[in-house]
């Protein structure tokens, strides 16, 4: 019974991995079309859009079949637990990669008048936290979950500095305001991806110890 659970769980932390996969693909892309203004490729991310949320009820159904079918103990539970958390988490940040390649449509239509090298930086570092984030949790590395909620204050500096270049723009250059505030939106998303990642961590730690971090 026991080897069952354990082969379940397997494939648990491989979905794990193949929707990270697929979120890490979907910033990448969606920073790529915002980058290049690229409506087709944005409209493209929108659409796929629904292949990560399936990926999400596909592992919520893994978990519900260990609960209902074998018998976990505490660790166990706290893993599964963990699990279904972080999904909502990786979820809403495909949601966030559409939302970008949302605005990229809306943004494709007037050349940018600030370097936004900054927020391709941000997005680089939004996904490394995912991944290293999904990784501790297969690999049960508390340090790298930990590593993973102290790198969020890169990315709020960032978030921080785009904001302020941003908000420069608009009070000194009127007629790209409106621009300058969508792409204060882009901003937003990126700093929310970074805090989806941290929660994903913090979850980690709860899995691997339940006095780590208390979760609501």
């Amino acid at each position: 019974m026991r080897s069952k659970f354990d082969e379940q769980l397997k494939s648990l932390n491989e979905e794990m991995i193949r929707m990270s996969s697929m979120i890490e693909n979907a910033i990448k892309e969606a920073i790529e079309a915002l980058l290049k203004q690229d409506v087709t490729k944005a409209r493209q991310i929108m659409e796929n859009d629904d292949y990560i949320d399936q990926e999400q009820k596909r592992i919520e159904n893994i978990c519900f079949q260990l609960l209902i079918q074998q018998q976990p103990v505490a660790k166990d539970l706290r893993n599964i637990t963990a699990a279904m958390k972080m999904v909502t988490d990786m979820e809403r940040i495909g949601d966030h990669a559409a939302d970008i390649s949302e605005l990229t449509v809306v943004l494709s239509d007037v050349p940018y008048q600030v370097k936004i090298d900054n927020i391709k930086d941000m997005a680089k570092e939004s996904i490394d936290m995912l991944k290293q984030a999904v990784t501790a949790y297969v690999d049960s590395d508390m340090k790298m979950a930990r590593e993973v909620i102290e790198h969020d204050d890169v990315v709020d500096e960032l978030f921080c500095k785009v904001k302020s270049d941003l908000i420069d723009v608009m009070q000194n250059n009127t007629a790209y305001e409106e621009h300058a505030a969508d792409l204060l939106m882009v901003n937003k998303y990126l700093e929310r991806i970074g805090d989806h990642a941290t929660n994903i961590a913090e979850w980690v730690i709860f899995s691997l110890d339940d006095k780590g971090i208390k979760k609501s």
